[in-house]
Order: structure tokens, then C-alpha cells, then sequence
């Protein structure tokens, strides 16, 4: 787990929040990872194309959050 922190910690901020803002939320209107999420909360993300999508446009995102944590670790 310290080696993914570390790893995080490297990553320049720019390219974290410019993959949020680009793979997750493509397309905009309305942004995909809102469709997908909504779909989990469903219960309707069945199909594997689906599954692969949420995991797609969701990695940015794990990514900033992983990127915060290793922040207010570092601090620490």
C-alpha cells in the first residue's frame, strides 16, 4: 500500500485533474460516469461493456481521490 502511495504522491496534479476533467467526465452531456453511476444505483449495470465503462471513466477520478489521501498523509 505505501508503494501506491508513493507512486500517487509522484503524479503531477495538472495531469490527475486534467484526466478528471477529460476521460471522466467524457462526454459531457450528461457526463458518462453520472450514467454509470446511476445505472450501479439501479441495479442495471449488467452488461460487461457497462461494467468496463464505470471502471473507465472512474479511474481519473479513484485517482484525484488516491492523489488527496497521499496528500493529507504526507502532511502527517
Amino acid at each position: 500500500m505505501k508503494d501506491l502511495i508513493f507512486f500517487v504522491d509522484k503524479l503531477n496534479w495538472v495531469v490527475v485533474v486534467l484526466l478528471c476533467v477529460t476521460l471522466g467526465l467524457a462526454p459531457f452531456s450528461p457526463p458518462h460516469i453520472v450514467e454509470k453511476l446511476s445505472m450501479l444505483i439501479k441495479g442495471n449495470l449488467v452488461r460487461p461493456i457497462d461494467w468496463f465503462d464505470l471502471v473507465l471513466h472512474g479511474f481519473p477520478w479513484i485517482l484525484l481521490l488516491l492523489k488527496i489521501i497521499a496528500l493529507l498523509i504526507k502532511k502527517e
